[in-house]
């Protein structure tokens, strides 16, 4: 049975989604590659995290979305495969805003990892 690339990279998001909702730094580690940036402008200022500080900063959110009993969101709003990368686009709420990601893939050794994020705040979550 072939590898659905598509649904290898929807699981990684969901990774990805879970690593906040659950404050965990070891689900950041699975989801992103250890070169990974994550990048945007919070409150006016441009921001640049790796995956270990974006990890610290994940985990430090005690108690976590999931023990507040925030409401889970996650869309996903495109996705694009070319070859060993790709490209997706979702929409999902933390810490109260609604954020528009775009994450980056690279396929190694049959494995996706988000390799960039790039993120912007479209407001306050519902």
């Amino acid at each position: 049975m072939p590898v659905d690339d598509k649904q290898l990279i929807e699981d990684t998001v969901q990774v990805y989604f879970d690593s906040m909702y659950y404050s965990s730094k070891d689900k950041v580690n699975a989801a992103f590659h250890p070169s990974a940036m994550i990048t945007g402008v919070f409150q006016g200022s441009f921001t640049e995290m790796t995956r270990d500080s974006f990890g610290d900063f994940v985990a430090s959110q005690q108690p976590s979305p999931k023990d507040k009993d925030e409401a889970e969101r996650l869309e996903i709003l495109s996705l694009d495969i070319a070859g060993e990368t790709a490209v997706t686009r979702v929409r999902d709420d933390y810490l109260g805003f609604t954020f528009v990601d775009t994450l980056s893939f690279v396929k190694i050794d049959g494995r996706w990892s988000i390799y960039n994020k790039l993120y912007h705040i479209e407001g306050d979550a519902d």
